[in-house]
């Protein structure tokens, strides 16, 4: 005389299935994962390049380097000597371009100097036909 709510004698017509349906959740994650895979490689292209190591080596200073200072008022030095005009800098600068091998040119600036004094001293470098040109910095105090 009872009623039998939910039982398991074959009569599947009326009862719940409680497990979860996975298949759209594994459709969506297919494809977010080609999404991924198609997007990342253009993220990421980039030049091949070979970068420099970083190495940093103390001013080797030799007796044929021409060590050219450039003082806040714009004035050129090549060691004490002070260049009245860029024309006998030059004429200087290119009586040793020719000398093999050829004599690198350091460049002391002051840190106050206008940027269009070493542009000029740059020219007149390149002028007297020298290859090898490098800047002389000091190192930021250690703290």
């Amino acid at each position: 005389m009872g009623m039998n709510v939910g039982s398991s004698d074959g009569d599947d017509d009326g009862a719940m299935n409680a497990a979860i349906n996975t298949t759209p959740l594994v459709d969506v994650m297919l494809v977010l994962l080609i999404i991924f895979l198609i997007t990342v490689p253009v993220v990421t292209q980039s030049v091949n390049l070979t970068l420099p190591k970083e190495i940093n080596i103390p001013t080797q200073t030799k007796p044929e380097n021409v060590l050219l200072a450039v003082s806040k008022d714009g004035d050129v030095y090549w060691g004490i000597k002070k260049y009245p005009d860029v024309d006998t800098l030059v004429a200087d600068l290119k009586k040793e371009a020719v000398k093999d091998p050829q004599p690198e040119v350091h460049i002391r600036g002051d840190e106050a100097v206008r940027y269009e004094s070493i542009g000029k001293l740059m020219v007149a470098v390149q002028r007297a036909g020298i290859a090898k040109v490098g800047f002389i910095t000091e190192p930021p105090a250690r703290q």
